[in-house]
């Protein structure tokens, strides 16, 4: 791994302990030269009130990975907070983190290994739900890999190509990879429609497609911000998945409970 750093950017609203356990996560991670920000949304005086917290961030501090709690309220929503999020990267990529989401020690060294062959705007690792671990669902396990490089591709609602995000639901990647049996040391690209939770961008293109720039377009309480902003991203730079993937889902009960506008379906 090249000591180029990583900005690890982390949306968080009332979900201090899940926080504590994603951050944890990022201690043991094989690369070192991460920076972390936080963006705390949450209700009274904000996750790093929690002992939890608190005690993780000492951790952290210990092993030489100190993070910056930012508080950004009012809450504008979700694009909004990853705007605020992807203003404060410095670094040539950034990992976009959910704030319930645990990773692998050595994942973030495996995106971005990926990055650096592929040369394209994204490179994510969809999530596990191991709740469904023996719910196994073949007519989701479609999986197209790319052969060669990673190219732009235009993936819009309701078209062929949007069809895969079944492979990310439930435990469908998992159970794919376990069939394949591809190993950690032989990480492939896959061709995706989004990636949910845990995706390093190249700052600089993503950026470029706009960012996260049009949550002034949308109303505080909306979804797939993500989705929007990887699809533009791709539609330029083109964007990948790897498997193994090594990013699990905690499963808890979403904090956007109003989903009526979605982004990519109301925004070009």
């Amino acid at each position: 791994m090249s000591g180029q750093c990583i900005d690890v950017l982390i949306p968080t609203c009332n979900r201090a302990a899940a926080l504590a356990v994603t951050l944890t996560a990022l201690a043991s991670q094989t690369v070192r030269n991460l920076r972390i920000v936080v963006s705390d949304q949450s209700d009274g005086e904000g996750a790093a009130a929690s002992a939890e917290v608190r005690a993780v961030l000492r951790y952290l501090a210990a092993r030489a990975l100190p993070v910056d709690m930012r508080r950004h309220l009012p809450r504008r929503g979700m694009a909004e907070q990853r705007a605020f999020l992807l203003a404060q990267a410095v670094a040539p990529w950034c990992l976009f983190l959910d704030d319930d989401v645990i990773i692998e020690s050595d994942l973030i060294e495996r995106l971005a290994r990926i990055m650096r062959r592929q040369r394209c705007g994204f490179v994510g690792s969809a999530l596990h739900g191991l709740s469904h671990r023996h719910d196994c669902r073949p007519h989701q396990q479609a999986i197209e890999f790319w052969e060669g490089r990673v190219e732009p591709e235009v993936v819009a609602p309701g078209s062929r190509a949007w069809e895969r995000h079944h492979l990310h639901s439930a435990a469908n990647l998992f159970h794919v990879q376990t069939r394949l049996g591809i190993g950690r040391e032989a990480t492939r690209a896959y061709r995706v429609a989004w990636i949910g939770g845990c995706v390093l961008f190249d700052t600089a293109k993503l950026r470029a497609a706009g960012g996260f720039d049009f949550w002034r377009e949308l109303p505080p309480e909306h979804c797939g911000e993500d989705v929007l902003a990887q699809l533009r991203v791709m539609a330029r730079c083109g964007g990948c998945g790897i498997i193994p993937s090594g990013a699990y889902h905690m499963e808890l009960p979403t904090t956007v409970a109003a989903r009526r506008v979605d982004a990519p379906k109301v925004l070009p």
